[in-house]
């Protein structure tokens, strides 16, 4: 079965980067993870809410072979618990300066900027975005960040954005078709 999810051949092609595909990707949390918003409980709790399809993403993208990077900028038990959940080694928090952050990251992994994509939605993440050789954002991000943004995905932030962004990145290296073939597989037995 041929996959149902299409992107445009430009935009595929933008994606893939210098060598068929990216190697890692920087996800923001709050506005791309989450819608953005923050609930704080009586005792000062901070409460948020994952989709879990994004989360499936950054599993899909980790079992291809692009490392998925968190970079953000809160700190909470929440985040860390969610982090930890998808099995995600490489995540930064609480973080004032997210270049450096990513700078440290990426020479950890011998990265050029041109391998890795990014996603983020606000002011902080301008200078990831900037320097990335992909750059996403949600439909919610500040008017900045879509306007230097390579894609701007349908998906909400915290609804399926971060997903849209994995997949693309799935399919811009050649990988997605295969993952998707491989759980099909897993479905009927065969």
């Amino acid at each position: 079965m041929a996959p149902a999810l299409r992107f445009p051949p430009e935009l595929l092609l933008r994606a893939q980067g210098p060598r068929l595909g990216m190697r890692a990707a920087i996800f923001d949390v709050d506005g791309v993870l989450t819608d953005g918003r923050l609930y704080i409980g009586e005792q000062g709790e901070a409460f948020k809410a994952f989709h879990v399809q994004d989360g499936h993403g950054l599993k899909l993208l980790a079992r291809a072979g692009i490392v998925p990077l968190v970079i953000t900028g809160r700190d909470s038990p929440a985040v860390r618990r969610r982090i930890a959940d998808l099995g995600l080694p490489r995540a930064r928090y609480g973080v004032d300066d997210k270049l450096a952050a990513a700078e440290s990251l990426r020479a950890e992994l011998a990265l050029d900027w041109a391998e890795v994509a990014a996603i983020g939605d606000d002011w902080p993440d301008l200078p990831l975005l900037a320097r990335a050789g992909f750059a996403c954002a949600p439909p919610e991000a500040h008017a900045e960040v879509r306007a230097l943004a390579h894609h701007v995905t349908v998906a909400a932030a915290g609804a399926g954005a971060a997903r849209e962004f994995c997949d693309l990145l799935l399919q811009a290296s050649g990988r997605y078709a295969a993952l998707l073939a491989a759980q099909q597989g897993t479905l009927d037995g065969r």
